[in-house]
């Protein structure tokens, strides 16, 4: 019995470990980043660090930070559409536009420009789509149209009236701090991994005397899944939580910062979820006088959706005034 604690120990300590690499990624992904600085970042040799990573992870250094650069090349080419190609890949650290342009066809099977274009219908870009690296190596076709309003692809994925008025009644709101406590979900978006995170950190929650009903659980969603892999993304379930309760490890505290956030109704299919927040970002910040602020959208449920078969929830977008409105 000991040695299986001693196990679980482990594997909690290295997984903590590797969380501290995964950061050192975000904050220096615009820079070139060696092995030994994410050895040393996450305290593991870096004779050993590689296998680590490989084994905890599943993809090794180099795949992880390559699809973390290619990844936030996407945000930029459609949420700066001011900035050219040429400027997408100076900011990334790219040597030339030449060799950015070169990697991000080879990882999504379609160029930059044609990603910039992508509200074409044409269906030979799903075809496209299927013979980069994110579908070889993560079983992923890459969809332009997933990236694009149902008003450019002419697609219906909700009702066009009903959408309007959904949009119309976006709110922004001066929302304050919210101190929480968090768990990562192992596989991403994969809705059983889901499941099981939240379930985990209420029975955390209720063995402690936390209150845990609906007004005080909010999921950070870190990526989008049209662009990353569904398992790879980045799920955090949070319960609000006092600052003087002790946590440990798989258990983590951070902070929701206060400030402006624009507020959404969302009730539906939760396979509709990912067009929603596309028709959010593409159809109303876009045209509210507002850009989004470093912070990930905040899902706060209002339901139990497999009970109900649909989803429930407040999304929060954190917004800061756009630069050069009046």
């Amino acid at each position: 019995m000991s040695t299986a604690r001693n196990r679980a120990s482990t594997s909690v300590e290295y997984t903590r470990r590797i969380r501290k690499a995964l950061e050192f990624v975000d904050q220096h992904i615009d820079e070139v980043i060696r092995l030994e600085d994410l050895a040393k970042a996450s305290h593991f040799s870096a004779y050993h660090f590689h296998r680590i990573f490989h084994a905890m992870m599943g993809e090794t250094v180099n795949d992880y930070v390559q699809r973390k650069r290619m990844e936030k090349a996407v945000y930029r080419l459609l949420g700066r559409p001011a900035l050219s190609i040429t400027e997408v890949a100076e900011l990334g650290g790219f040597s030339s536009s030449a060799n950015f342009a070169r990697a991000f066809k080879q990882y999504f099977g379609v160029s930059a420009s044609e990603l910039r274009n992508g509200k074409d219908s044409d269906p030979a870009s799903i075809e496209k789509g299927k013979i980069g690296k994110i579908y070889r190596k993560y079983g992923k076709a890459f969809n332009l149209r997933d990236l694009y309003s149902q008003f450019v692809t002419d697609t219906t994925v909700f009702e066009p009236e009903k959408l309007k008025e959904i949009l119309m009644n976006v709110k922004v709101e001066n929302v304050s701090e919210k101190p929480v406590v968090y768990l990562s979900s192992a596989r991403g978006y994969e809705l059983d991994s889901v499941y099981a995170t939240w379930e985990k950190i209420i029975h955390w929650a209720d063995s402690r005397g936390i209150e845990n009903d609906w007004p005080t659980r909010f999921a950070l969603c870190h990526d989008n899944p049209a662009i990353t892999p569904e398992d790879k993304c980045r799920y955090d379930a949070c319960i609000l939580a006092d600052a003087g309760i002790e946590t440990a490890a798989p258990y983590h505290r951070t902070v929701i910062p206060g400030g402006k956030y624009a507020v959404a109704y969302f009730k539906d299919d939760a396979s509709k979820i990912n067009q929603f927040m596309t028709e959010l970002c593409s159809q109303w910040l876009c045209n509210s006088g507002y850009e989004p602020d470093d912070f990930p959208p905040i899902f706060n449920y209002l339901n139990d959706s497999r009970v109900d078969d649909f989803v429930e929830m407040n999304v929060y977008l954190k917004v800061k005034e756009l630069s050069g409105a009046v």
